[in-house]
C-alpha cells in the first residue's frame, strides 16, 4: 500500500494540502498522463510541491473533486513552476478552461541561462540539484490502479528536485538581468491559440505533394471530418483514418462505395458503413466547393541567388553571439528567421525585436548591410566580428 500522506486520493485531503500552499511564493508542478489510446490526454497523476512538502494527487481516485487543485492553479499570488510545460498546460487548459498562472518553465529558463536547446530535466537535476534521476518508471502505465510505491516515489521526485532547479535558475536570471526575457517566452506559452484545435485547419498538419487547390479542398474536408470524429469519440485521429489513406482518398476522390473500397490503405468493411458514407460526403463537399473558397497552397519562397550563403553567414553570427551571451540559439532564431532576415531588413521575426535584437538582430542587419564583417582570429581558432567604418 502507498503511504497515504504522500498520495492524495480524497477531496478533503486535497483541500487541506492546497490550503497549506495558499500563501507560498511558488509551487512545483508535474503531471503523468496517457495518450496512446485517446485523442485528449488522460490525466493520471498530478504532483505538486511547495517549499517544504510535496504530494501526489490521484485524479482517477473514486469521488475525488479536483476543484481545490484548480483553485490553487488559478491563484495569481502563487508562481507555478513546470519543466517543459506545454503538454501539462494543455491538460490544465482543457480541464479548467484557463492556464495555471503565473508560470515559470525551467526548460525555457535553462535555455535563457545557457544550458543549450531544449535541455532535459535529468540534465538540470544533475547539474543544478546534484542528483541522478531514475528513469525506470518513465514508460509505466499510469492509468493502472493501484499505483505502486515505486511509481509514486518516481513521480514525486520530479517536483522535489524541481524546487532546487527553479531556485538556482531564478537566481541566475536575477543576476544577469534576464528575467524579462523569460517573461516574453511565458506569454507565448500562455497563448490559448497554441492549444485550440480548429478542425477546418487540421489539414495543415498533413504533408502533401500535390498542391492544387481542388485537391487541398478535399483534403481539408476530410481532415476536418476526421478531427471532429476523433474528438467526439476521444480516439487518436490515426485510428479514425490514417494519413496515407486520407491523402489517397483525396487524390482519387471516390463517388461511390465501390470506388472507396478500392482505395489503397482503406479498410473495406468501413466503406459500407457510417464511416464510409461520411467520407464520401466530405469528398463531395470538397469537389463542390466554389473555387474562391478553396484553400490556398502553402506559400513557398523561391530564394534568390546569394541568399543561401548570406543565410550561412548569419548562422555563424548567431552561433557566435549566442555563445558570447550564453543563451540557446533555438531561443533566438531558427533557419526560417535567418532566411527572412537575409531577404528583408524589416522581416517580422522575433530575432529583430526586444532582447533578441540586442543579442543578435542588430548585428545581423549590420552584417547583411556591410557595416560588420566576420573573419578568423590570428590563430585561426575563432571567428570574430569586425566593425567596418565608412
Amino acid at each position: 500500500m502507498n503511504d497515504t500522506s504522500i498520495l492524495i486520493t480524497d477531496t478533503q485531503a486535497l483541500q487541506a494540502f492546497c490550503d497549506s500552499l495558499a500563501g507560498t511564493p511558488f509551487i512545483t508542478v508535474d503531471t503523468e498522463f496517457m495518450r496512446e489510446k485517446t485523442y485528449w490526454p488522460q490525466l493520471c497523476l498530478v504532483q505538486v510541491g511547495g517549499p517544504d512538502e510535496a504530494r501526489c494527487i490521484d485524479p482517477l481516485a473514486p469521488g475525488i473533486d479536483l476543484s481545490p487543485l484548480f483553485s490553487l492553479m488559478r491563484d495569481k499570488a502563487v508562481l507555478k513552476v513546470f519543466h517543459a510545460a506545454r503538454q501539462d498546460l494543455e491538460i490544465f487548459y482543457n480541464m479548467m478552461g484557463t492556464f495555471p498562472a503565473p508560470l515559470f518553465d525551467t526548460q525555457v529558463a535553462a535555455m535563457v541561462c545557457g544550458f543549450g536547446d531544449s535541455v532535459g530535466y535529468e540534465t538540470l537535476a544533475s547539474k543544478l540539484a546534484k542528483v541522478s534521476i531514475d528513469k525506470s518508471m518513465r514508460f509505466t502505465d499510469w492509468a493502472r490502479r493501484p499505483l505502486t510505491d515505486q511509481q509514486v516515489s518516481y513521480a514525486l521526485s520530479d517536483v522535489v528536485h524541481l524546487r532546487v532547479i527553479y531556485e538556482k535558475l531564478a537566481a541566475r536570471l536575477e543576476e544577469t538581468g534576464r528575467a524579462h526575457w523569460l517573461d516574453e517566452e511565458m506569454a507565448v506559452l500562455l497563448d490559448p491559440s497554441n492549444y485550440r484545435v480548429d478542425p477546418p485547419e487540421a489539414w495543415r498538419r498533413l504533408k502533401t505533394r500535390t498542391k492544387t487547390p481542388r485537391f487541398l479542398g478535399i483534403v481539408r474536408e476530410l481532415a476536418a471530418w476526421r478531427e471532429i470524429e476523433a474528438q467526439t469519440r476521444d480516439i487518436p485521429r490515426q485510428r479514425v483514418l490514417r494519413d496515407e489513406a486520407l491523402l489517397e482518398i483525396a487524390a482519387h476522390a471516390p463517388r461511390t462505395v465501390e470506388q472507396l473500397e478500392r482505395t489503397r490503405g482503406f479498410v473495406k468493411g468501413q466503406a459500407e458503413g457510417i464511416t464510409g458514407q461520411s467520407i464520401l460526403e466530405a469528398v463531395a463537399r470538397g469537389k463542390a466547393m466554389p473555387a474562391e473558397d478553396l484553400p490556398t497552397p502553402p506559400y513557398r519562397r523561391d530564394l534568390p541567388p546569394g541568399i543561401g550563403p548570406a543565410t550561412d553567414l548569419l548562422r555563424v553570427l548567431l552561433k557566435m553571439r549566442c555563445e558570447e551571451h550564453d543563451v540557446a540559439q533555438k531561443l533566438v532564431a531558427d533557419s526560417e528567421d535567418l532566411e527572412l532576415i537575409a531577404l528583408d531588413d524589416n522581416a517580422d521575426v522575433p530575432a529583430l525585436k526586444g532582447w533578441r535584437r540586442d543579442v543578435f538582430g542588430a548585428d545581423a542587419l549590420a552584417l547583411k548591410n556591410g557595416s560588420l564583417a566576420l573573419c578568423l582570429s590570428r590563430n585561426g581558432r575563432r571567428v570574430e566580428a569586425v566593425e567596418i567604418e565608412g
